[in-house]
């Protein structure tokens, strides 16, 4: 897997993967222009939506109803390092489910690649070179 991040100027970033461009800003009073989500956006968005394809593949293999299905993902910035933390993910799912079923939805989640990801912290390495040319 792979992204490329551009500078585009200010503190504005395009964001590519395979053939998806999206924008990466702050908001104006961060001195930005507020035309995309920010890094940690992005990462709530990332989690939001693996936990929503975990949640709806459940439903549809189950043949229960998928209308209404929506994540919503917080957390909070804390310090020492500072990060993101304390994350929640709410799944909304219809009324006409019962316990097994809701249990099955909660496993299902529980298997999203972005959730163990951020539960098991992989390893990162940071490599800096210089452009050639320019």
């Amino acid at each position: 897997m792979e992204v490329s991040v551009e500078h585009l100027g200010a503190v504005q970033f395009e964001v590519k993967a395979r053939q998806h461009t999206v924008i990466c800003d702050q908001p104006i009073e961060s001195n930005g222009f507020d035309e995309g989500m920010t890094p940690p956006e992005f990462l709530l968005a990332s989690l939001g939506s693996c936990a929503a394809y975990y949640a709806v593949d459940y439903l549809k293999r189950n043949d229960l109803p998928l209308e209404g299905c929506r994540v919503r993902v917080t957390a909070d910035k804390v310090k020492a390092p500072f990060r993101l933390d304390n994350f929640q993910i709410r799944v909304e799912v219809s009324d006409e489910l019962n316990g097994g079923q809701l249990k099955g939805v909660e496993d299902a989640v529980h298997r999203c690649l972005i959730h163990n990801t951020l539960l098991h912290p992989p390893t990162m390495n940071v490599e800096i070179t210089t452009a050639v040319g320019v």
